[in-house]
């Protein structure tokens, strides 16, 4: 049986690519480095669990022994608490290619249309060294640059896409004038193995487009009108300077794990427009890559599509919310300590008490404050939130029971804090 590995395998493309090869009768090993991730997306499939960017040239020998093909998938939109693009997009490609020399094996890099090394941002300047050391290499090579790849599963650009879509009423009109080309999630797979098989011979760098252009702003009423939301009433054109300050509050979210799809990176590349040009894809006897219309017709716009898109956009609002309503409750408590103290010595309890009790609780609210914020924590900080606010009203009812009837109803609050808590933690997913 022919044999291919995939890296990056649990990805938006690098899934597809595992389905496509399995389905034209390959048998696949997946390489990522989570694993929950990658049981999650493929539980049967045979894995290994690596870092990729990190991963030695020794260990590619034994991962691509008796490959066929070896398809990477694998990328990072922009430096950040998890990832860095140097590594990703140089580093290890450089590594992969020591360890394919002298072999048969091919090589399929899935990189991005519009890459240059003057490119206007580091991902597709770091994306295009890495292609430039393929493409200078002694091995079987091909080089595929899908441009805005739409597909069934949301996840980055195409989440983004989705959310602004669906946003309610009023819609808002970004880079207006950047033209926008799209590709089929199964036209990128359906590519892969064409690569794989051989049918486009070796040593090819091609974009994989449609020929028809949209401008962003007429992709999303497109998108919108796929969903089935009605046109808006009103659209408002949304300043750069508003779009650049969003970008770099996603950027800085970024270093606290957060791989949002508002960073700058990917911004100037909307602005910048995503373009290519599919000419050498064709003289190859490429297979016909989908226009627009024909992918939205192939893709179902179903009740869970928007309802995913309508809470794409409020999910960082909820996570904002509880990091500042604990945040705000554990500096209250702080800078009203004596108040604070006093609800407790008021009804009977020790000074010491009282104090070591405000103390403890405001130091575990700035500490859930924090911790939301954090990505790798944010679903056990929001499990956090719902076991401190169950002691808080165990503790009420026991030393407090006045509070459950007082006016403003501080007890009573504290529900729908639970219960955005555990919307949180169902919905927040790496993939």
């Amino acid at each position: 049986m022919k044999k291919a590995v995939v890296l990056g395998a649990y990805g938006f493309i690098g899934a597809a690519c595992v389905r496509a090869l399995q389905t034209a009768g390959y048998e696949v090993t997946a390489v990522g480095r989570s694993r929950n991730a990658a049981f999650r997306a493929f539980p049967d499939l045979s894995w290994v669990l690596e870092d990729i960017a990190n991963c030695s040239v020794e260990r590619w020998k034994t991962v691509f022994r008796d490959a066929n093909v070896v398809v990477n998938a694998s990328g990072a939109l922009q430096d950040g608490a998890r990832d860095d693009l140097v590594a990703i997009h140089e580093t290890a490609v450089e590594r992969l290619l020591e360890a394919l020399t002298g072999t048969q094996t091919r090589l399929v890099q899935i990189s991005a249309a519009g890459v240059s090394l003057d490119a206007p941002t580091d991902f597709f300047r770091t994306k295009a060294r890495g292609d430039q050391l393929i493409s200078a290499s002694e091995i079987d090579w091909i080089v595929l640059r899908p441009v805005l790849v739409l597909g069934a599963e949301a996840y980055g650009g195409t989440a983004l896409l989705r959310a602004v879509a669906a946003l309610p009423v009023v819609g808002a009109k970004v880079f207006p004038n950047a033209p926008v080309q799209t590709v089929h999630l199964d036209d990128v797979a359906s590519a892969v193995v064409q690569a794989a098989e051989g049918e486009l011979g070796s040593r090819l760098v091609a974009d994989l487009t449609e020929d028809g252009c949209w401008s962003f702003h007429d992709l999303t009423v497109r998108i919108r009108s796929w969903l089935g939301f009605p046109s808006w009433r009103i659209v408002v054109t949304v300043p750069e300077s508003a779009v650049s300050l969003l970008g770099k509050g996603a950027d800085a979210l970024g270093w606290f794990g957060w791989r949002s799809p508002f960073r700058t990176n990917a911004l100037v590349s909307l602005d910048n427009g995503i373009r290519g040009d599919a000419t050498a894809w064709n003289e190859r006897g490429g297979r016909p890559v989908k226009p627009l219309e024909e992918t939205l017709q192939h893709l179902e716009a179903t009740a869970q599509e928007r309802a995913f898109a309508r809470l794409y956009l409020l999910l960082p609002l909820a996570i904002a919310c509880l990091a500042v309503f604990w945040g705000l409750s554990g500096l209250i408590g702080l800078v009203s300590f004596e108040a604070a103290a006093a609800v407790l010595t008021d009804r009977g309890l020790s000074s010491g008490f009282a104090k070591t009790a405000v103390s403890l609780g405001a130091v575990m609210d700035l500490a859930l404050a924090g911790a939301v914020l954090w990505r790798p924590w944010t679903r056990l900080a929001c499990l956090g939130m719902i076991v401190v606010s169950l002691a808080y009203l165990v503790g009420a009812t026991v030393w407090a029971p006045s509070l459950w009837v007082d006016p403003l109803g501080p007890l009573v609050k504290v529900f729908p804090a639970m219960v955005l808590s555990m919307f949180v933690a169902m919905l927040v997913e790496t993939r």
